[in-house]
Parts: C-alpha cells; sequence; structure tokens
C-alpha cells in the first residue's frame, strides 16, 4: 500500500511541477531590426536626451532613430550571445549601418567596450 501512495505521490508531483513550469508567463519578443550598435562615451554622462532625461552611464538605455521613448528593447550581441534590455530615451545614431547606441553599462552587458561597435539584433516585446 505504502508503495502504491508513493507512487501516485511521485506522479502528480512530477505532473503538477511540469503544469507550473508550462503556466509560467514567458514574455513574447519580436525581431524587429538589426545592424551595428555603438556607445555613448562615459563623458556623456549627465547630458539632456531629446526625451528630456538626463543621460546615466549606468542606467541602462538607449538612442533609436523612430521607437517611441520608453519602449523596451532587447538587444542581443550576435559575435558573443550576450543580451541586455534597455529603454528608449533618446534619438540617434545617425551614422550610416547604426541601428542603436546604448549606454556605457548596457555596453559593458553586451561586451562592447572593447570593440566600440558590435553587429546586433533588437528584439521588441510583444504587446
Amino acid at each position: 500500500m505504502k508503495k502504491l501512495e508513493y507512487s501516485i505521490f511521485t506522479i502528480v508531483f512530477f505532473f503538477g511541477m511540469f503544469f507550473l513550469k508550462a503556466q509560467t508567463i514567458q514574455p513574447d519578443w519580436k525581431k524587429f531590426q538589426s545592424g551595428q550598435a555603438s556607445y555613448y562615451s562615459r563623458r556623456c554622462n549627465g547630458v539632456k536626451t531629446s526625451s528630456g532625461k538626463i543621460l546615466n552611464a549606468d542606467s541602462l538605455v538607449c538612442a533609436h532613430r523612430s521607437l517611441p521613448f520608453g519602449t523596451k528593447v532587447k538587444v542581443i550581441n550576435l559575435k558573443n550571445g550576450k543580451s541586455v534590455i534597455v529603454k528608449v530615451i533618446d534619438r540617434g545614431p545617425f551614422g550610416k549601418g547604426r541601428v542603436i547606441d546604448v549606454s556605457y553599462a548596457a555596453a559593458d552587458s553586451l561586451g562592447l567596450i572593447k570593440s566600440g561597435v558590435a553587429q546586433v539584433e533588437l528584439w521588441l516585446q510583444k504587446p
């Protein structure tokens, strides 16, 4: 009888864990754009951005030409697979082939500091 109780408990436990894991809500992302990313120099720390916010080099923020201010963007470095989620607070970049400028902290998370520029993909959270 104890083996039967143990077996039933085991089955219920594992199916319960599977069900709970399947119910975990993960935000869906869709690919938006690819191109080169660069980053703000630490010297830009404290400057006023296009949105009126002050740039903090230690925050996870970015500049994009067309996305609305406040949009969250997942940036993936295609060379090393590292990613970071940043918030749009400025306009730019305006260099050819560049699709996003990220803050120093975001660049550090992406492994972008040494190279200065990297090929990236931008993903937007589905509404």
